[in-house]
């Protein structure tokens, strides 16, 4: 299968202008074999050829954080603390355990969502409710595998007591309900790590190595110290990105000096002092690091991975991010989950990025530049894949995940600046073409491997019934909210000498 585009101009962040003039790119099998006037006379006679006029080839986006499971529950819940958001979010009950048919339909609405907006790549952190199971994530892989799309899928599983993840709960919960809350759950470490060699073992490497394992630990504090280095065993044996979600919430930081295992460690520093901060490990939200997390995200060679509108959405904070670019530590881009982003638009989370850092401090020359957001958004996405070899700039011998963007739109006339155009007037509106790995999956809107129209209809019917249960475990949550209300409350009151929230410095203020 071959592909030139002719007279196209090809995204060179290089450039002044950030864009080649006009000229040829082939693609043949799943990499980009030339850029420039060789391309038309090194083209197969069989190459479909597609005219690139007025048109920009750019890499495809890639949303470097996500969690597929919750895709089907966009707008159901209100803006929540992460603490109470996760009681409503993702219960681990048993009516709410999904069919093999049900995982498969709410990750294909994903990808199609992905796939007609330009992103080509998903790191997908997956929970799955009550518990992992084989025919569950091979449904989760096989809609990964039938889209097209490329992929990087985990385990979002901990294995630790509710009491162990946060703090104060002990002493706020009378005795019945904390007697709830005190166990471990039976499905505990070696089962999710034979889940894991089912997942790896399966999955890691097929459709030409397009769809992936990750491991996640879902957060340190969810998880023993010994699942914790299992688990990097894996990463590193395998070579496999590792998830962890550190410090997104004021809760999280305070958790540190709550809890003996933590001796005022946060947990950055518990992480590192574990050994497990490594450069193959992706540092998702880090929104309340102070300087001493950050200089040991950096010198591990970790990269962040940052949600701004999630972290909006569930009033989590601004993360620092000039602080972490002046370091050097990469940063990537995600959408965290549909349900606490309701879209999985990458486009807006560029903007969102572009934008929410800029009321983090009167200093303007700190603020972000559409050409570093452009930085996260595909070089650092592929940092985090372990891709960087891969994916990222369009050359020769890279990996040929595309977009066409017609630039005789809206969001580009007139043409003014480029970069910046592509940060903070493009929508997704213009996207022409999606390609991974050589194969076009969407084209003038039109999904090549998802039949949406049948998709939209099932995934209609499917959560229709689903409803009641969802329901039913809303109101099951009911009775934690007044403890876990609590617990936020506490926790918001605590001095931990930062502020990640507009306006509301509290008893020390450190700037973001």
């Amino acid at each position: 299968m071959s592909t030139l585009f002719r007279d196209v101009h090809v995204l060179d962040l290089a450039c002044e202008s950030g864009m080649t003039p006009a000229t040829d790119l082939l693609v043949e099998g799943d990499r980009i074999s030339a850029i420039g006037p060789d391309a038309a006379r090194l083209a197969p006679r069989e190459a479909r050829i597609i005219d690139g006029s007025g048109k920009l080839l750019l890499p495809g986006l890639i949303n470097a954080h996500f969690h597929s499971p919750v895709n089907h529950m966009k707008g159901r819940l209100d803006s929540l603390p992460l603490e109470i958001f996760m009681l409503y979010e993702s219960p681990g009950l048993e009516a709410l355990r999904p069919t093999p048919r049900e995982a498969y339909v709410r990750t294909l609405l994903a990808c199609a969502e992905m796939l007609k907006s330009g992103v080509t790549a998903v790191q997908d952190d997956a929970f799955l409710v009550p518990e992992p199971t084989t025919e569950i994530i091979d449904a989760v892989m096989q809609a990964y595998a039938d889209s097209g799309i490329r992929a990087t899928v985990a385990l979002d599983e901990p294995n630790l007591a509710e009491l162990d993840k946060l703090p104060f709960l002990t002493d706020l919960l009378p005795g019945d309900l904390r007697a709830e809350l005190a166990n471990p759950r039976m499905f505990g470490a070696e089962r999710l790590l034979a889940m894991y060699d089912h997942l790896i073992g399966r999955w890691h490497g097929v459709e030409d190595g397009r769809l992936r394992a990750a491991v996640s630990c879902s957060a340190p504090q969810r998880v023993s110290p010994d699942y914790f280095a299992a688990l990097d065993d894996l990463s590193r044996s395998h070579g496999l990105p590792f998830y962890a979600h550190m410090l997104e919430t004021r809760l999280q930081r305070v958790l540190g000096h709550e809890q003996p295992r933590f001796d005022g460690r946060s947990l950055v520093r518990y992480t590192a002092d574990l050994g497990l901060l490594s450069k193959r490990m992706n540092v998702i939200h880090a929104i309340w690091v102070d300087d001493e997390d950050l200089d040991l995200i950096a010198a591990a060679g970790s990269v962040v991975a940052h949600n701004p509108i999630s972290n909006l959405r569930l009033g989590s904070g601004v993360m620092p991010f000039r602080r972490m670019r002046d370091r050097g530590i990469p940063i990537c881009l995600g959408t965290d989950e549909a349900i606490a982003d309701d879209a999985v638009n990458m486009w807006a989370v560029a903007k969102m990025a572009g934008l929410i850092h800029n009321i983090a401090g009167a200093d303007y020359d700190a603020w972000p530049r559409a050409g570093e957001v452009l930085d996260c958004l595909f070089m650092g996405g592929a940092r985090a894949m372990g891709l960087q070899d891969e994916l990222g700039p369009l050359a020769p011998g890279r990996l040929a995940d595309l977009v066409l963007l017609d630039l005789d739109t809206l969001p580009f006339t007139p043409l003014n600046d480029l970069r910046r155009q592509l940060v903070y007037c493009e929508n997704g509106a213009s996207v022409v073409m999606t390609m991974v790995a050589g194969r076009i999956l969407c084209e003038t809107g039109r999904l090549s491997t998802i039949d949406e129209p049948a998709l939209r209809a099932e995934a209609r019917a499917i959560f229709a019934e689903r409803k009641p249960a969802l329901e039913s475990a809303a109101r099951a949550a009911d009775r934690w909210l007044p403890f876990y209300r609590a617990m936020y409350e506490r926790a918001a009151g605590t001095d931990v000498g930062m502020n990640r929230w507009v306006g509301a410095a509290g008893p020390r203020h450190q700037d973001t």
